[in-house]
């Protein structure tokens, strides 16, 4: 699997140590910075991540910033994706099986290295269960086309 990765300056240790991981783990990454703890604004980085996972260049992504908060948001503004902040290991799994998160969020200043690798590893070896769960992705897509989800069929 490809995976975007990017941080602030209070996220880039941990993002050092996703890479890591993710090496380990034989997934591929793009860092889009940031390369050191110089401040640095949180959405360029939230952006350029979350656009290589719209534009099917990255499967998934993986943003970090002092809290998960900001790179939350600006990520979720990105049609087709699915940023979901978790803070552990239930948080990463149901957010892919329930919502097909392709874009996970986490805080730099918050998860130790021994939860950062279980949500990272629960996270990225959770697949979607689809199901009644299919009908509530397709709304929030219908969301994002500035549509009222409750006027779609919920066959």
């Amino acid at each position: 699997m490809k995976i975007a990765i990017g941080s602030d300056h209070r996220g880039f240790e941990a993002k050092e140590q996703i890479k890591a991981i993710l090496t380990q783990l034989n997934h591929e990454f793009i860092d889009f910075g940031t390369n050191d703890s110089n401040p640095v604004d949180y959405p360029d980085k939230a952006y350029a991540a979350a656009m290589a996972v719209s534009k099917k260049q990255a499967d998934r992504g993986i943003l970090i910033c002092a809290t998960g908060l900001g790179m939350s948001m600006a990520a979720n503004k990105i049609k087709r994706v699915r940023a979901a902040l978790c803070h552990d290991d239930l948080s990463a799994q149901i957010s892919r099986d329930h919502n097909d998160a392709n874009v996970l969020c986490l805080s730099g200043d918050q998860i130790n290295e021994v939860l950062l690798r279980k949500i990272v590893e629960v996270w990225l070896n959770t697949e979607f269960s689809g199901g009644r769960h299919e009908r509530r992705v397709r709304k929030i897509a219908a969301i994002e086309e500035g549509k009222d989800p409750r006027e779609l069929n919920n066959g």
